[in-house]
């Protein structure tokens, strides 16, 4: 599944390698890359001057000048609609789960294919996100060790919106959700706004952690 069209934006020092992602990335006919930059602040100046911004980033972790995790806190407190992915040689669990903390919707390591980068690109332009198992074993484990400083209080969520919720974190569409619970993509729409403003949540990576840190899903565990 993709969309139609997606402006997309690069932010890496290595010329070879950026230019080289730009290449393969072009022969997407639905992947337009609009902005390609050395660095964070070299990124941030070019979307503070773009008449179309990106719906998602490409962002390495280690640049001068400003790097990814700091241009990542940036973008997403000036452009919270951008989705930003993180495409680095660093794959430790510290700098995996910070980087999400930080707003990041899907991590990747340079050495992914191709058709991996292409595949996660237009999941999280679909999607909203995109978390393989690898990485949501690393947040289950990073929330357990800090479980036990959460208050666990999630009356305030009805058991259709934990069922909608668990469905997300599956990574299913509004429509597959809609058919599985039988009911309409507006209902649907309708309660992931309700989890949005309940939660604090700015998105829907932002759901999937508050519910891994509530333990409201966790992976091969029923609701």
């Amino acid at each position: 599944m993709k969309k139609n069209y997606i402006p997309l934006a690069m932010a890496d020092d290595e010329t070879l390698f950026r230019q080289g992602m730009s290449f393969i990335l072009g022969q997407e006919s639905n992947i337009d890359m609009i902005i390609e930059a050395a660095n964070g602040n070299d990124l941030i100046k070019q979307l503070n001057l773009s008449r179309t911004l990106p719906e998602v980033i490409l962002m390495d972790l280690k640049m001068p000048d400003l790097n990814g995790v700091e241009a990542t806190k940036i973008i997403k407190k000036k452009y919270p609609s951008i989705k930003i992915i993180a495409l680095t040689s660093y794959y430790s669990k510290p700098f995996v789960v910070n980087m999400i903390q930080q707003g990041a919707v899907a991590y990747l390591i340079k050495n992914a294919s191709p058709k991996k980068v292409i595949d996660t690109i237009n999941e999280v332009a679909v999607k909203g996100y995109s978390y393989d198992q690898d990485i949501m074993k690393m947040l289950e484990e990073a929330s357990l060790r800090a479980f036990k400083n959460i208050k666990e209080n999630e009356s305030h969520l009805t058991t259709r919106e934990k069922e909608v919720l668990t469905l997300i974190c599956q990574q299913q569409t509004t429509s597959e959700i809609a058919d599985q619970l039988c009911i309409s993509p507006r209902t649907v729409e309708g309660h992931r706004n309700n989890l949005l403003v309940k939660t604090g949540s700015k998105n829907i990576a932002g759901l999937v952690i508050h519910a891994i840190e509530h333990h409201i899903f966790l992976r091969n565990a029923e609701l």
